[in-house]
């Protein structure tokens, strides 16, 4: 069930009628929980069962090892969890990449083995709620928290359906504290929800879906070489569609939540508007950086033992987020070079955090648009569809073509620019803004000018067939 969907508005429309009606809060909850089940159904009804079957080992992972008071008791039941968890994860997200992989490096050794391809359907969402499961694992493994005295809590926890297919990832502690007594909306945080999720499907719909999508699609699927321009046009196209289509998303995802009275974490603070790979990263998918720094890069020593572990620990994490995205080569380079990214700034400029603030206007400016075009350059191996096409693209962006071609018109050329100056601009301005504080000094009859301009373009735009894009993660 899409956000951008009639269907989704008509669910929603029902699930506000029961959850503000003079139920027990109990019986509110159990509706939550059966909602966000059909919610997560609607895609394909089977596969609630993984939800299922996550929620119910945890939870008795979690009771078990809370009554164990040896540490190695504790570490099986923690490993128990982390096995089934990620184990269905490998399964239905990297079994062909792993049996494909392995053929192939038995290849090199001179022995002849086809891998078997196995017809697998992967879970939407499912990178998703395992990370989500798993920090409640962990968290209380490391008692950080106190486990959910409530199974219907934990349950409601993992799958509350207005983030539960493509995030914020949630931790245990922003969420399950407010399922303990009742939540409702008052007038203005209903009316914010409103707004958010309103513009969210305007980024998604008319942003992502209209403007920016078909010409990055059309760009990338095409696999032919390009004239240079046409081959960053296209590369700053998909920047700004994958931006508003994940960003339109958590907007929605925040939006829902708040006209149901709950609170869930931003997840994009103007990434654009980053000065350095460290800054992109702590506004970009925050969830995830936040998740992999707390889960990943700390345990496995963080910076505290040593330069060279530091690289190597920040290396892994970054290898791993790249696999997180997808079961591809292309979104391990991907992190790869993320990694690197990190690296040369931290040999260039050490550990020292300037408030950006600080430093002069044109050097800000300048270390932007490097922060930003070298992060639009790796955005080519989420857009284009193969390695063959990631190189053409590589090679038209500097020329390096033999017959190119131009793949983009006059109308989608001013579009473009159009779209992604005002992006990079309206990041910039947003950049040490909250959204909160803008729209309080902004007049009245502006604000509302400005929802129903956006409105109406959502309702013209019309209902979308096209999934998010962080769907298939």
């Amino acid at each position: 069930m899409l956000f951008n969907s009639i269907i989704f508005i008509l669910f929603f429309l029902l699930v506000l009628a029961v959850h503000y009606s003079p139920l027990s809060w109990r019986l509110k909850k159990i509706h939550l929980l059966l909602a966000s089940y059909f919610f997560y159904a609607a895609w394909m009804p089977p596969f609630v069962i993984l939800l299922w079957i996550s929620t119910t080992v945890d939870w008795f992972a979690v009771k078990l090892m809370q009554r164990q008071k040896n540490r190695s008791a504790r570490i099986g039941f923690l490993c128990l969890s982390l096995l089934v968890n990620l184990g269905m994860l490998a399964w239905f997200k990297y079994g062909n990449m792993l049996t494909q992989s392995l053929a192939s490096l038995v290849g090199m050794i001179g022995v002849n083995w086809e891998a078997p391809v196995f017809d697998i359907i992967l879970p939407v969402g499912i990178s998703f709620y395992t990370f989500q499961t798993l920090s409640y694992t962990i968290d209380v493994f490391l008692k950080r928290i106190k486990p959910a005295s409530s199974f219907l809590d934990f349950a409601l926890y993992v799958a509350f359906f207005p983030q539960l297919v493509a995030g914020p990832i949630v931790r245990p502690n922003q969420l399950l504290p407010q399922f303990q007594s009742p939540q409702r909306a008052n007038r203005k945080q209903f009316a914010w929800g409103v707004m958010l999720f309103t513009w969210g499907l305007f980024q998604k719909t008319v942003l992502a879906d209209s403007i920016l999508g078909p010409v990055a699609g059309h760009a990338f699927g095409f696999q032919k070489e390009m004239y240079i321009s046409d081959a960053w046009l296209a590369t700053f196209a998909f920047s700004g569609q994958i931006f508003f289509d994940f960003a339109g998303y958590s907007l929605c995802a925040i939006g829902t939540a708040m006209c149901l009275g709950f609170s869930i974490p931003n997840n994009f603070k103007s990434p654009y508007a980053a000065v350095g790979f460290s800054d992109f990263w702590r506004r970009w998918h925050i969830s995830l950086s936040e998740w992999l720094r707390d889960y990943l890069y700390i345990p496995l020593g963080g910076n505290r033992k040593g330069e060279v572990r530091t690289k190597i620990n920040l290396m892994i994490t970054m290898l791993l987020g790249g696999l997180w995205h997808g079961a591809s080569w292309k979104f391990v380079a991907w992190g790869g070079i993320h990694g690197l990214y990190l690296l040369l700034e931290r040999m260039l400029f050490g550990r020292r955090t300037r408030d950006a603030r600080e430093i002069r206007f044109f050097t800000r400016l300048a270390g932007t648009l490097v922060t930003y075009i070298a992060i639009c350059i790796t955005w080519i191996f989420f857009a284009a569809p193969n390695w063959d096409s990631c190189l053409i693209v590589f090679r038209s962006l500097v020329g390096a073509t033999e017959e190119p071609i131009a793949v983009i018109k006059t109308i989608e050329i001013l579009m473009i620019v159009t779209v992604i100056s005002a992006m990079l601009v309206g990041h910039w301005f947003m950049r040490d803004r909250k959204l909160e504080e803008v729209v309080q000094k902004t007049p009245t009859w502006l604000l509302v000018f400005i929802f129903f301009a956006v409105l109406v373009s959502v309702v013209l735009t019309g209902e979308s067939e096209s999934a998010f894009i962080y769907f298939q993660f």
